[in-house]
């Protein structure tokens, strides 16, 4: 009897969840929009049939690959395969998805090598997203947005010091082939290793090798698991190159979403532009300057306009964008190269010729500039360096002129010895960023003079060891200066007798009493 009764109370609850189910259940056809290739060909495909469909709409072939409208006309449309084409020809069967481009975002995401949708490339499992981002996504307003107020710190000592660039803001990163461009980007993702800023690196239309050199150089000396590497590499599908950045954008924006700080490195937009170029004289766009389409300059605003820094109200997060362009031959009035130093907040210039001179990093400061990163720089550190580019371009002057004339006075001299002084503090390898507290102890020694009476090799090895000596002697003043912002009087006596001190420990050191020599 007790069994019947358990029974029965099952089959009344599994009614009970029938008649739910069945009472929401839309009976009726479901209809399914599908189209036809009419042609395809170097990953773009135009269709027809698909009477529904809205830009940046995903379709799907009947290969299961995947492509994104780009182009709607009358009778067809055009679209950018997110894939190969292999299997795919005219007549082919294609669906409609009814929802636009979107990239998996979260948390899980970090550590990750993906493509621009989120699809593992690793050889990591492949997750489920909790979450998803359009990739095409407009600019937040300027009401939801604060001024550009925190310092991003690069780890390069030219860059914090004379270009300072803040969270939120958009510094190109331009130069020739082969100047140390992508060096600079993955120094300043290194120096991120005890921060919370997460990194983003976008490697389009780059070779694997370069990517794996990143990301190895990453590892070894950075923080990986605070990093996301969306690759959309040269043997990927144009359109893949195409989404790269605008994926990117779309996990960066998840993050910023919840409040969090985001760099995000595009290297190159040479490579994106020129792709651009490609998928849109085939889906028929009318070439302008260059054969680049009339709207390349939007399509780059657009993307670069979603990094920002929110207003609190807002979360308060930043995306801060870092896109790379190559020159040819130091040019930097051809097109692209251009439109990037007019859309950004700035650009560091590095130059072949101090590259070949071994001056690295080659950054030109009098053609570098940083509109809004001054702003948010240290206290402490404009104090120390309020002179240094104007004292810099003063030396480089007159190291010129000292190359046509044997006669030169005390004061030329010592100009000059001052100057080799600065360009041997901005010299810096790569992969090793510096402190923030070896910063301020270099800089305020280069101030002061002290390197002034150490020889260009003891100078190298007064930065060298700086580090370890700070952990052993000075971590209590550079601490208390860096929290007060403000090196004071009590502090600078203290910090000058004992950086003295570390200096004398130099074979090369000449006391206030005798006279450097000039070199």
């Amino acid at each position: 009897m007790n069994k019947e009764v358990g029974l029965s109370s099952d089959l009344n609850e599994w009614l009970g969840e029938a008649s739910e189910i069945t009472s929401t259940f839309q009976f009726g056809p479901r209809l399914k929009q599908r189209g036809k290739v009419i042609s395809i060909g170097d990953g773009v495909a135009f269709v027809s049939g698909l009477k529904k469909v809205r830009l940046n709409e995903l379709v799907i072939f009947e290969t299961g690959v995947e492509g994104m409208v780009m182009s709607i006309e009358t009778e067809k449309f055009g679209c950018i395969l997110l894939g190969f084409q292999d299997g795919i020809s005219a007549g082919s069967v294609v669906l409609g998805s009814g929802e636009v481009a979107r990239t998996k975002v979260g948390d899980e995401l970090l550590g990750r090598i993906l493509d621009p949708l989120g699809q593992a490339l690793d050889n990591g499992s492949e997750f489920e997203a909790k979450d998803y981002r359009e990739v095409e996504r407009p600019a937040p307003p300027i009401v939801d947005r604060d001024l550009v107020s925190t310092p991003l710190q690069t780890g390069i000592t030219v860059i914090d010091a004379m270009i300072p660039l803040g969270r939120g803001q958009r510094e190109l990163i331009i130069g020739d082939r082969g100047t140390g461009k992508t060096t600079i980007a993955v120094d300043t993702i290194i120096n991120q290793r005890d921060t919370d800023v997460i990194c983003i690196y976008v490697a389009i239309g780059q070779k694997s090798s370069s990517i794996k050199k990143v990301i190895q150089a990453i590892t070894r000396n950075g923080n990986i698991n605070n990093c996301i590497f969306v690759a959309a590499l040269a043997d990927s599908s144009p359109g893949m190159q195409w989404l790269a950045p605008y994926g990117a954008f779309g996990m960066a924006e998840y993050f910023v979403d919840q409040g969090r700080d985001v760099l995000v490195v595009l290297d190159d937009m040479n490579k994106h532009a020129a792709t651009y170029r490609e998928l849109a004289l085939l889906l028929g766009y009318i070439p302008g300057r260059e054969a680049y389409p009339s709207d390349i300059f939007y399509i780059h605003a657009r993307l670069l306009e979603r990094a920002t820094q929110m207003s609190a109200s807002n979360g308060g997060g930043s995306l801060t964008a870092l896109p790379i362009v190559e020159t040819l031959s130091g040019n930097l009035s051809s097109y692209i190269p251009t439109n990037l130093i007019s859309i950004t907040d700035g650009q560091i210039y590095l130059e072949p010729k101090l590259f070949n001179e071994g001056s690295k990093p080659a950054v030109n400061v009098g053609l570098s500039v940083s509109r809004v990163g001054g702003k948010t720089q240290l206290g402490v550190i404009r104090n120390l360096v309020k002179s240094l580019k104007i004292d810099f371009a003063q030396f480089q002057e007159l190291e010129l002129f000292t190359r046509f004339s044997s006669a030169v006075d005390e004061h030329v001299l010592k100009t000059i010895r001052h100057g080799r002084r600065i360009r041997a503090v901005l010299k810096q390898r790569q992969y090793n960023p510096v402190s923030l507290a070896e910063q301020i102890c270099i800089l305020f020694a280069l101030k002061e003079m002290l390197l002034d009476r150490l020889s260009l090799e003891d100078v190298e090895r007064f930065k060298t060891g700086m580090g370890s000596w700070i952990k052993e002697n000075a971590m209590t003043i550079t601490s208390k200066i860096i929290e007060a912002d403000v090196i004071k009087q009590e502090d600078r006596k203290i910090l000058l007798d004992q950086l003295t001190h570390y200096a004398r420990g130099f074979n090369s050191y000449v006391s206030e009493e005798d006279e450097p020599s000039q070199t």
